[in-house]
């Protein structure tokens, strides 16, 4: 009797083993009753932008009565979207705008999206966490690579490169005048660089001095304030004459600086020219008392400056 007994013991344990796990295999074919499942992974509702709000996209695969809420990161519901409202089979799409059930704006941070649907008997909440961040990017710093460059196609100083570190991940944007010249980048990294060949809005600027400003959109579409973004002075020039008015014997020699990254460059005095380099440029007067006017180039960009010859 007693292995009678025990034979069947093991063989109801078997059973219910085995229906036991025919459940669960059953259960893991079933199909969810959302699918495709779409939600925007950061907002803020103060940016004034297309992310002013969270956007969320299901797909039902029978038509429900849902109940729809927002849930912050204790699981604890914080502001209902839908009550008892009747759904279709299909696409549905809504939106939260950050308010909370209390009418205030929720505080920065994590939330999900809860669902519960009447007739299935089954509440679900989305895996898709949504961040909601109010913070614009800070620019902690941003540091040309040289204060002077000359666009001329030359591989010589082409190019400033700014090195940037921001407080968040967020694309650069470089404005010049206050105007966005250059950006969002593509890339969002906390740090990195990027390079201002000279051009705004389509046409190379003028030679000069210029007061770049670095500032940042972030994922949730803050943009950093005016009056926080990082100013960078930099200075474009070709070739510049160190002096614009040269006084100087007949026939003696005189001297001249030469500010140009190119490694040759064009000279011309009077009916005499030729070629030169380097940082000072060193030729003779005409012999001839007057006006002379002395013009160096170099890659189609030139400088002038006036001679006076004396006896």
């Amino acid at each position: 009797m007693q292995r009678l007994l025990t034979s069947l013991t093991l063989v109801g344990l078997l059973v219910a083993t085995a229906a036991a796990f025919a459940v669960t295999e059953r259960l893991k074919l079933t199909k969810s009753a959302i699918s495709g499942t779409l939600v925007s992974r950061s907002f803020s509702p103060r940016c004034g932008c297309s992310r002013k709000n969270a956007k969320v996209r299901i797909v039902l695969r029978r038509g429900d009565t849902l109940d729809v809420s927002v849930v912050d990161a204790h699981r604890h519901d914080v502001a209902t979207l839908f009550t008892r409202q009747h759904f279709p089979r299909g696409e549905t799409k809504f939106r939260w705008d950050g308010i909370l059930d209390t009418g205030g704006l929720a505080p920065d941070g994590t939330y999900q999206v809860k669902i519960h649907l009447e007739r299935q008997h089954q509440t679900i909440v989305l895996p898709n966490t949504i961040l909601l961040d109010t913070k614009p990017p800070e620019i902690v710093e941003a540091t040309p690579n040289r204060q002077d460059f000359s666009p001329d196609g030359d591989k010589q100083a082409d190019f400033v490169r700014i090195a940037y570190k921001l407080s968040k991940q967020a694309h650069v944007i470089l404005y010049l005048g206050g105007r966005r010249i250059l950006g969002p980048t593509y890339r969002h990294p906390a740090a990195g660089s990027l390079s201002w060949y000279g051009l705004a809005h389509g046409h190379l600027v003028r030679p000069g001095s210029y007061t770049l400003e670095v500032g940042a959109v972030d994922l949730s579409g803050n943009r950093t304030p005016p009056d926080q973004r990082f100013r960078v002075h930099v200075r474009l020039r070709y070739i510049v004459l160190a002096s614009q008015r040269i006084g100087v014997r007949a026939g003696g020699f005189f001297e001249i600086g030469v500010s140009t990254d190119a490694r040759r460059y064009h000279w011309t005095l009077g009916a005499r020219g030729g070629r030169s380099g380097g940082a000072v440029l060193r030729l003779r007067a005409p012999k001839k008392p007057g006006s002379y006017l002395l013009t160096v180039s170099a890659r189609g960009h030139v400088d002038h400056a006036h001679l006076v010859v004396v006896k």
